[in-house]
């Protein structure tokens, strides 16, 4: 029996937006939207239309801030919930503008003191510590939950050190050890650069008492070769989306790459004629590796069969139109996804970089060797491994002191 398939032809559109359908389908199309997919999306512009006319708009309305309206709008609704899709919304407002169609976008007008001093704290994480975009985002956003408690921007100058410790007892009390950790941690951060801002007039830091609590000590665990062997044989090399995962997976076990630094692998990143590969990872670090023959043959074999033709330099792109860069979330489940394929308990991505760590130290790789593969910063990141390999730590202990026979 033939499959049946949805008709462009089938969608009608009335409203303000009615005369960019055709333009709109076009896009979709070098976009490489399939048919069913780029019906969904028609549908929700067709909403999108209809929900102009009924609120008295018209196109030179549209902008971001009102397609953010209209999602809010479907979401009360509770209809369609299968099409909504912002990046389809995100299309629709390239083909507009491109078109000349849009209206100025509205300037925001001034943020709070309270934004204004997030937005600074924000800039400062970035330049002068160089944090990752989300190491940053997590001590805005804990810094903002605190500025908030704590009456906002103004009350800053008078805040005292009974009140940093009150907040880090109240988040100990409602959250994790983990979480209230990483709260003191941005605490700490924020505050330091209110002292030296000269927002308040004494380092309140260490007013954020340190959070401590019973946790286990787990070694780093990888995964058995069996389970490697399963995870890869799970991928159907024979489609796109298999000899994608099999070269991302291979790539996660042989390098033992980071999910944020898979996801922002460029292929000017690869050297095919040197073997390398330079992996751009945290706080702005750059390093230059050896490419594994089994890794290029995989990656090479997805960028001829499998990644879909774009301007796009990023290696590992969606599997599905809008043919968008990977997220490092997607990277993760891509392992999960594998994991259950293959039959095996589920890892995140992570367990892979532990992998590669293990199997160094099994082989009897010195540790100063596999933290430059590792890429750590520090040698006390990569101790940890030396606790994996017990019967050479048993060597070390000494022998138990007998005493005087009886």
């Amino acid at each position: 029996m033939a499959t049946p398939t949805s008709r462009v032809s089938r969608v009608l559109m009335t409203g303000p937006l009615a005369p960019f359908a055709g333009a709109y389908a076009a896009e979709l199309k070098a976009r490489r939207y399939t048919a069913r997919s780029a019906v969904s999306e028609q549908r929700q512009v067709a909403r999108l239309s209809c929900w102009l006319q009924q609120s008295g708009l018209g196109v030179v309305d549209l902008g971001a801030c009102r397609v953010e309206e209209f999602l809010e709008f479907q979401r009360g609704e509770g209809r369609y919930r299968s099409q909504w899709s912002r990046p389809g919304l995100a299309c629709l407002l390239e083909v507009l503008r491109g078109l000349g169609a849009l209206g100025e976008e509205p300037s925001p007008g001034p943020g709070s003191p309270e934004d204004a001093l997030l937005g600074s704290f924000r800039d400062y994480l970035l330049t002068e510590r160089g944090l990752a975009p989300g190491t940053v985002r997590g001590y805005v956003d804990r810094s903002g939950r605190f500025l908030s408690d704590s009456g906002g921007a103004g009350a800053l100058a008078r805040l005292t050190g009974a009140d940093v410790t009150a907040a880090v007892v109240r988040e100990s009390q409602a959250v994790s050890v983990s979480t209230a950790q990483n709260f003191v941690a941005s605490l700490k951060s924020f505050l330091r650069f209110c002292f030296v801002e000269g927002i308040v007039a004494v380092d309140l830091s260490e007013a954020a008492l340190a959070v401590t609590g019973r946790r286990r000590s787990l070694l780093p665990r990888g995964i058995s070769a069996a389970d490697a062997k399963a995870l890869l044989a799970s991928c159907d090399r024979r489609t796109s989306l298999g000899r994608r995962d099999y070269a991302l997976l291979v790539t996660l076990l042989r390098l033992g790459l980071r999910r944020s630094e898979v996801a922002g692998l460029h292929l000017d990143d690869i050297d095919w004629r040197a073997g390398e590969v330079v992996v751009r990872g945290k706080v702005g670090r750059e390093d230059r590796l050896p490419l594994p023959a089994d890794v290029g043959e995989a990656v090479a074999a997805y960028l001829r069969r499998g990644r879909p033709a774009t301007d796009d330099r990023h290696a590992f792109l969606r599997a599905r139109a809008p043919y968008e860069p990977m997220a490092a979330g997607t990277v993760a489940s891509t392992v999960r996804r594998a994991c259950r394929r293959a039959g095996i308990a589920e890892v995140g991505s992570h367990r892979l970089r532990h992998t590669v760590a293990c199997d160094m130290v099994d082989a009897g790789v010195p540790l100063t060797q596999v933290a430059q593969v590792l890429r750590h910063r520090s040698l006390q990141s990569t101790a940890v491994y030396a606790r994996v390999d017990v019967d050479r730590l048993r060597l070390l202990a000494s022998p138990w002191p007998q005493g005087p026979q009886r």
